[in-house]
């Protein structure tokens, strides 16, 4: 899943006007992935490419029990949260910012194979939608767009920022989902994956800066956004 994790970081930024801003939210959904391939480029956490692992991704996600465990994402929710705690003194952005790193595990179990754990340790989990692929793709779209609706319901300002980040990301889906599958993991497919973050973090971050929370009044309301 890529676009799907950002579903949760549209929800919190509908969901409250006290959210942290959008680009926030967006490393939150996809901090342990941050995390994951990160720690790759060093070999503290592993993946090779394995072709027919699931009908949809080559990918065996055989260590990675700091990331994409339970209690790992459960770990980096919680700090993640004190830090957004300690930047803005809001209980209320930290607990919507730890619920959106959180659901990264829960959205890897739907449709991973079973590789995840629950704190390391040999028994894994995974539903594994990507062997369906047309459920999967489905719900990615459906969760997404969604969560998308939902946010530009929630929130106002010029619609240029928001649908660009939208083209983008549906841009780099396909892209994910019909482009050449990887022959080998390596530096090359992190760094990959880490600049595409990047580039919808960014962009997630200009549309926080040009829209706000309906909740929010007057003119000062955009520069008021965190």
């Amino acid at each position: 899943m890529f676009i799907g994790h950002f579903a949760p970081a549209f929800a919190a930024a509908a969901a409250s006007s006290r959210a942290p801003k959008l680009g926030t939210l967006f490393i939150a959904g996809q901090l342990v992935d941050w995390g994951f391939f990160i720690f790759a480029l060093f070999g503290i956490e592993k993946m090779r490419i394995e072709p027919g692992a699931t009908k949809m991704v080559p990918f065996d996600l055989y260590y990675m029990p700091y990331t994409h465990s339970l209690l790992g994402s459960a770990v980096w929710a919680a700090l993640f949260g004190l830090i957004i705690l300690y930047r803005y003194r809001d209980g209320v952005a930290s607990l919507l910012a730890s619920i959106v790193v959180l659901s990264h595990w829960g959205l890897d179990w739907l449709t991973h194979r079973p590789d995840l754990t629950l704190a390391g340790g040999t028994k894994v989990y995974g539903l594994g939608m990507w062997n369906s692929p047309w459920l999967a793709m489905s719900l990615e779209l459906i969760i997404t767009l969604l969560a998308y609706s939902w946010f530009m319901r929630r929130t106002k300002g010029p619609v240029g920022p928001p649908i660009i980040l939208m083209a983008v990301l549906l841009l780099f889906q396909a892209i994910n989902w019909f482009g050449p599958a990887p022959e080998t993991a390596g530096p090359m497919l992190y760094f990959t994956a880490l600049i595409s973050y990047a580039i919808v973090t960014a962009l997630a971050y200009w549309v926080a800066d040009t829209r706000w929370h309906k909740r929010e009044t007057g003119l000062a309301a955009p520069r008021l956004r965190r």
